[in-house]
């Protein structure tokens, strides 16, 4: 047999045999594509969210157990790795709910993870299609079992409510109260930093993230109507955790806001794209491309951020319907005393108030704007949104628009 001959025949007999090799260990094979690739907790004082983000759905069996309070998740059908070995490395002295993650090789075909709770708490784990940057995801929520004081923060309730389907049932059939904002009583002003949690919102070439930099720029509002007599301010999210858009207009609701104003700071798919711009709610259609492409990304906040579907029973058209043209009105009247003073301080992406379909704009009589600072895709201006100094700029125009358009005349509680 010459060398190219014996070569040649080699080459087959590995060839073949490799192919038997593959065969007898598919099962194996297969089990081990179903792999966590990546596991995230995310502490906060409404709830806690552990993510398991997996190549392909997992198969799960949850169920509790005391003495100590423990969830316990089954993995079916996967082995451990070092992912899953040392999600216990997450797990944050501040966390309120969790204690302590293990995770161990319970049998062959099965990873068992073992969560200690703190306190007792109502789990709610639910499944998530790939969508964005994510895979698979399996979520577990973590929320506490004591009633919480609606009267300071109607949060965790509103989210209760939420899992269950119940979310418009104990919400006031009118905002705001009586009497005229400003003189009878204090105007209320809700702030709604976007994103939060899983949900990152944009992130700039410089890895900035949207959801850090719009609450740093809501607490800086926020401190500004602390200290102006006669209004009142609540935050949507104080904290990074996730928030469904329902929840963050429902609690504007329940707060009785005089206004609503969402801070966001996009991308867009040109990076020459910069500028700052406010839109307010159409339920015609977009007032431009920008407008329709920017409330397309922000109403799939929901699906990124993961929100279970199995208790969010009612549906959309509800609130839609009952937007009235006076409080359109109203928020464009608002977003433009807010644009005039955005463009002192930045050069505007458009001179005029733009208007799309926004889901968290949808409170039907509360006047409500979502406010782009700045496109967080632009280098330049991501550079300007983590400055301290642009930060502050911000949050003073978007007040002082505030003011004007109390100013000048918006009766509200005449309706």
């Amino acid at each position: 047999m010459s060398h190219s001959d014996y070569n040649s025949s080699r080459r087959r007999l590995l060839k073949g045999a490799a192919a038997v090799w593959l065969l007898s260990v598919s099962p194996i094979g297969y089990a081990a594509n179903s792999k966590v690739i990546a596991v995230r907790i995310w502490p906060a004082s409404s709830y806690t969210r552990v993510t398991l983000e997996s190549s392909i759905p997992l198969k799960y069996r949850q169920f509790s157990l005391s003495n100590p309070n423990r969830i316990v998740i089954d993995l079916q059908g996967i082995q451990i790795n070092s992912v899953l070995s040392s999600m216990g490395a997450q797990v944050q002295q501040r966390d309120p709910y969790l204690k302590l993650v293990r995770a161990g090789q319970f049998d062959p075909k099965t990873v068992r993870l073992v969560f200690e709770i703190k306190q007792p708490v109502v789990p709610h784990i639910f499944t998530l299609p790939p969508i964005a940057k994510f895979k698979h995801r399996l979520v577990l929520d973590l929320y506490p079992k004591k009633a919480a004081n609606v009267d300071d923060d109607p949060l965790l309730a509103l989210l209760e409510e939420y899992n269950s389907g119940d979310l418009e049932k104990h919400l006031p059939a009118k905002a705001r109260k009586p009497g005229k904002a400003g003189k009878d009583r204090p105007i209320v002003i809700m702030l709604d930093p976007g994103h939060g949690g899983e949900d990152s919102g944009a992130i700039g070439k410089y890895k900035t993230r949207e959801k850090d930099i719009v609450l740093q720029i809501a607490r800086r509002l926020q401190a500004l109507i602390k200290r102006e007599p006669g209004m009142k301010v609540y935050m949507t999210r104080n904290e990074d955790v996730f928030i469904p858009l329902k929840v963050r207009v429902a609690k504007a609701r329940k707060m009785r806001a005089d206004l609503f104003v969402s801070i966001h700071a996009d991308a867009f798919t040109n990076r020459s794209a910069r500028g700052s711009s406010v839109f307010a709610l159409s339920t015609k259609g977009a007032t431009s491309n920008t407008a329709r492409f920017l409330a397309q990304t922000q109403n799939e906040a929901d699906s990124i951020g993961g929100v279970s579907k199995s208790g969010d029973k009612y549906l959309d058209h509800t609130m839609l319907d009952l937007v009235q043209t006076a409080t359109i009105n109203d928020s464009l009247k608002f977003g433009d005393e807010v644009l005039k003073r955005m463009g002192k301080i930045n050069k505007l992406h458009k001179n005029s108030v733009d208007q799309a379909g926004f889901a968290v704009l949808k409170a039907p009589d509360i006047p409500s704007v979502l406010v782009e600072t700045a496109f967080i895709s632009n280098l330049e201006e991501e550079r300007k949104l983590k400055t301290a100094r642009f930060q502050q700029q911000i949050a003073e125009s978007i007040f002082a628009g505030i003011k004007a358009y109390f100013k000048n005349g918006a009766e509200l509680a005449r309706r």
